[in-house]
């Protein structure tokens, strides 16, 4: 192939490689100036979100072991996942993680007494969102959640949960366990640009966390063969020098 044919060939492929993959790389630049240029915690709602009192050991006067033996006997435990000990309502509690048979599920037991408490009521789920923020808002919305699809800005979070929205300065929607008892996720519309801003980065348009999609690695390796094919070009293009 002479070098003519050899520079037509590469151009072309070049510009239309270009223009295949140039919408898609100015998602990724887009998405990376946003993430480089917003600040995490206000992402994440950590702006908002109180900071935690310390939880005093005198408090727990019942052994986890006294804990987990009434556990066994109110439910069927295949696995033990975690325990924590949190603050619930001006109570302390162990916070405990399980695997039935059939869910990972969770169970508070008050750490004074080691009484298995009942889920949160909606009343009590508002409470906990309101004592976990650290500025007055307004509440404008409570939703109880069963389920969430993939693109739920709840997802892959331990349910049933409720969604309590805020107004105000808070501008943001609060989600909290009624099995853990504790807020799990703080939601406002940076996380949402955010999210969305990420889902086109990694190009997974299901459940928009799998950075090992295939879409995700063909566009990347056709990326590099772009990135190559403009080398290419350079150096076939370039002047020879005359002896």
């Amino acid at each position: 192939m002479t070098r003519s044919k050899l520079h037509r060939l590469i151009r072309k492929w070049h510009r239309y490689l270009g223009l295949f993959l140039g919408i898609q790389l100015l998602l990724w630049t887009i998405g990376g100036l946003y993430f480089s240029w917003t600040n995490i915690d206000q992402v994440r709602g950590d702006d908002v979100r109180k900071k935690e009192s310390s939880l005093k050991l005198e408090h727990c006067t019942t052994s986890l072991q006294d804990v987990l033996s009434r556990l066994n006997a109110s439910s069927k435990v295949e696995h033990l996942m975690a325990v924590q000990l949190v603050n619930v309502l001006d109570s302390s509690y162990y916070q405990i993680t399980f695997h039935n048979g059939e869910r990972t599920a969770s169970v508070l037991a008050n750490a004074a007494t080691g009484a298995l408490r009942q889920p949160l009521s909606e009343k009590e789920a508002i409470e906990v969102a309101k004592a976990g923020i650290s500025k007055d808002a307004p509440m404008e919305k409570v939703e109880y959640l069963t389920e969430v699809g993939a693109h739920h800005e709840y997802r892959e979070n331990p349910l049933p949960a409720y969604a309590i929205s805020f107004g105000g300065e808070v501008n943001a929607t609060v989600y909290v366990s009624t099995e853990k008892g504790t807020i799990q996720k703080i939601r406002n519309n940076r996380w949402r640009v955010f999210d969305f801003l990420w889902m086109l980065h990694t190009m997974d348009y299901e459940g928009r966390d799998d950075i090992n999609n295939w879409i995700l690695r063909i566009f990347s390796l056709l990326g590099l063969v772009a990135l190559l094919s403009g080398f290419a070009l350079y150096w076939v293009s370039r002047k020879r020098k005359v002896s």
